[in-house]
């Protein structure tokens, strides 16, 4: 990702596509164009792109305080006390409420992730990186593609199958929210055994009763009943089954209060079943199942799985007024 400033004296990032597109030119300035188009407080803003031969670049505003993973898991030179935190998850909440549910176009993100939302002056947060955004008809239960985003962020469904629907975002949600009470990476190798990922801890302090251990020791103070309806929030989030995870307009309503959070009582599957001891189980798992792993690209938090399509996203609108819209629960 590159900076400047256009005439207008606006300061821009410029970031190059990665992946190269088979679509024509026309065809792909019409996408930005109306991917350019879908504006809110939380959503990174798109100006526009350059096109130079085979070369594609997306322009975007910058934002001073670069992305959440760095001020989480980097030097922390952001103070993030518990109020910003709690007002990040509302706002990436929010934002994602928008994509799904209000937006003139259904949009499903597929790579959640701390790395991909970024931070402003006030430390409010942007959803950034649509290149790997997905928009989809009303009318389908789910899209078959080959999976495009990040171990860890990774719905079973979505890993395991390629199924998507806005309900993969909606688990990258959760453990995005985990991240940010706790301060830490979903997968940490460095600590203890029974801490190592971020999920079965959380799962671990939830059902003793103790889900406030969670809680970043750096932070001084926190509200006591926001980290609960954060967490608890949060394990709804990541529910094995799609069905049972929340919209995210219901996962904005629990965290501002306005609905009660639902109790969880058991673990996840994909957590009693899976043995985490061995992750080559869970990449020959993938593997068997058909996803193509060709494309895993290391990172000190995270690993990458990025598929080989298009970067633009298809785009499909609403049905028209009148017509039955099926939403998430």
């Amino acid at each position: 990702m590159e900076g400047g400033t256009l005439n207008d004296g606006r300061v821009i990032a410029v970031k190059q596509l990665s992946v190269t597109s088979h679509q024509g030119k026309n065809q792909f300035i019409a996408e930005i164009a109306t991917i350019s188009s879908v504006q809110h407080r939380n959503l990174v803003k798109l100006y526009g792109c350059c096109i130079e031969g085979d070369k594609r670049l997306l322009v975007y505003e910058y934002l001073e305080n670069k992305s959440l993973d760095q001020a989480l898991f980097g030097q922390r030179t952001l103070n993030l006390d518990w109020s910003t935190r709690f007002d990040i998850c509302v706002g990436v909440a929010r934002g994602l409420a928008y994509l799904h549910e209000e937006s003139r176009l259904r949009i499903v993100h597929r790579d959640v992730k701390a790395s991909n939302i970024l931070l402003d002056s006030d430390l409010i947060p942007k959803i950034s990186d649509f290149g790997l955004a997905k928009l989809y008809d009303d009318k389908k239960t789910h899209i078959s593609t080959r999976v495009a985003g990040t171990i860890g962020y990774l719905a079973p469904e979505y890993a395991m199958r390629g199924h998507l629907t806005e309900k993969a975002d909606v688990f990258a949600f959760g453990v995005v929210a985990l991240e940010i009470v706790s301060g830490r990476p979903n997968s940490d190798s460095s600590l203890e055994e029974d801490k190592i990922y971020l999920l079965e801890w959380a799962w671990h302090l939830h059902e003793n009763n103790r889900k406030v251990d969670l809680v970043d020791s750096t932070l001084s103070e926190f509200n006591d009943k926001e980290v609960e309806r954060l967490i608890g929030v949060s394990l709804l989030c990541t529910q094995a089954s799609p069905t049972l995870r929340p919209s995210m307009s219901r996962v904005v309503a629990m965290l501002s209060g306005d609905i009660e959070v639902n109790t969880v009582t058991s673990r996840p599957g994909y957590l009693t079943d899976w043995k985490f001891d061995d992750t080559s189980s869970l990449m020959s798992d993938i593997a068997t199942k058909g996803t193509d792993t060709s494309h895993y690209n290391s990172s000190s938090a995270s690993t990458s799985m990025v598929a080989d399509v298009e970067t633009s996203p298809v785009i499909a609108s609403k049905p028209m007024l009148g017509e039955t819209i099926k939403k998430g629960s």
